[in-house]
């Protein structure tokens, strides 16, 4: 009989410090390292973590790339064809898959250019950033947070995925996104996050995370 998954607490600090120790350990047999941290949007903080991640990696040595997959949506016209509130659409077509793949993923391949495109798609102005490409040095580490990342075949050398128990999604999500909460029911179901993923932070309380353990 499958047993519960264990998680231990951790202050948001040691969490800091264990993944940019896991990352670096990658990040040192490697010419590149592609690291995806996923969670919901609104309800938990990817960026902030990728951000927090950022300094403990250059002490460590490594150059850091970040990215953010908000900044590599398809153009308003595509994602809302159907409407705003679309919750299918949001979990199908609301990220520019092949642009990631193609602009930032692709390239930090070990055969890659290096040579990463950091932003794509401005949604506040609906229009291309038109930003120069950016050669991230051997040894250096790409951060990319964002949500719905995993299962859809991104390559990445470590996945971490933020998670929240049902009742603390509806209760972190604003009110105005919970046409939403179907989506990330249907991710849960389909791509079951918290077993595909490397690392999983269970967030219910952001300040108190719990680490599950492997």
């Amino acid at each position: 009989m499958p047993t519960s998954p264990r998680y231990r607490p951790i202050t948001v600090e040691r969490l800091v410090t264990e993944l940019a120790d896991r990352i670096a350990e990658t990040a040192a047999h490697r010419r590149w390292t592609r690291v995806l941290i996923d969670g919901a949007d609104e309800a938990t903080d990817t960026a902030g973590l990728a951000d927090a991640l950022v300094d403990p990696l250059r002490v460590r040595g490594h150059e850091v790339m970040r990215v953010s997959a908000g900044d590599f949506l398809r153009p308003a016209s595509l994602r809302f064809e159907r409407g705003r509130h679309d919750p299918d659409v949001r979990y199908e077509d609301w990220l520019d898959v092949s642009a990631l793949r193609r602009e930032v993923l692709g390239p930090l391949e070990s055969t890659g250019t290096g040579e990463v495109l950091p932003a794509l798609w401005d949604t506040t102005r609906d229009r291309a950033f038109r930003l120069p490409r950016t050669r991230l040095p051997d040894g250096g580490v790409m951060v990319l947070n964002g949500e719905l990342l995993l299962g859809r075949g991104l390559p990445a050398e470590l996945t971490v995925h933020l998670w929240l128990s049902p009742d603390a999604l509806r209760r972190r999500l604003p009110e105005e996104s919970h046409w939403a909460l179907p989506t990330y029911v249907r991710y849960e179901r389909e791509v079951l996050p918290t077993e595909s993923a490397d690392v999983v932070v269970r967030v219910d309380a952001p300040r108190r995370p719990a680490l599950r353990e492997a």
